[in-house]
């Protein structure tokens, strides 16, 4: 459901550049500005997998391509896990035995689309990152809190591919959101969400609100 939810919006966003394309060629047009070339920020995801929040810095390198490097954290729920509510509004999943967060580090560059047809009201851009990925488990049966005492960790590779949109001509705040699709691979037999059933190869899509300042 969530996936069908991501689609319907990147048709509904791609709809939407091509009515500004068309727009602007009605419309008389607004004068270009030079933006800063760096940036940093926080990103606010929203996942099939949980939710979770990141911190990202940017460097222009040139009008279409930027270097980055970000950081996050999140959940990462099995897709074969249901919640359940009880008859007093507890909620619990069966057969759940550990949580499981994703901490990616990565370094990447994204490539800003229509930059000779588009002011810079409206800056969308292909991105794509890779590097190393905390998995994090804590156990299940004890409150969320504490049970960071007891965590694990491992170490995996990742990385993700993305579409997305930076807003406005402020020269100090970025106003942006991004649609990414993470790749995880864990080199052992993998993280144990649901008992017995292993997970080696993580994947989630998530959408990001980027909010932060440029200089």
């Amino acid at each position: 459901m969530f996936r069908i939810k991501h689609i319907l919006l990147l048709i509904i966003f791609l709809s939407s550049v091509s009515f500004s394309q068309s727009i602007g060629k009605l419309a008389p047009e607004v004068p270009d500005i030079e933006l800063p070339p760096n940036s940093w920020g926080v990103d606010l995801m929203f996942g099939e997998g949980g939710f979770g929040i990141g911190t990202f810095f940017r460097k222009e390198f040139d009008r279409k391509l930027t270097g980055f490097v970000d950081f996050s954290f999140s959940e990462s729920k099995d897709e074969r896990e249901f919640q359940y509510i009880d008859f007093w509004g507890n909620t619990f999943t069966v057969g759940k035995v550990n949580r499981v967060f994703i901490i990616p580090i990565n370094a990447g560059l994204h490539y800003r689309l229509f930059s000779d047809n588009l002011t810079s009201t409206l800056r969308p851009y292909i991105n794509f990152g890779i590097g190393p990925t905390i998995v994090l488990t804590t156990p299940y049966e004890q409150e969320f809190f504490s049970a960071f005492g007891e965590a694990q960790t491992k170490l995996a590779a990742g990385g993700y591919i993305g579409f997305g949109a930076n807003f406005g001509v402020s020269k100090s705040n970025l106003l942006g959101v991004n649609l990414r699709y993470y790749y995880i691979h864990l080199f052992d037999k993998g993280v144990e969400n649901l008992r017995d059933k292993f997970r080696k190869d993580i994947a989630h899509f998530y959408l990001t609100i980027n909010i932060g300042i440029m200089y």
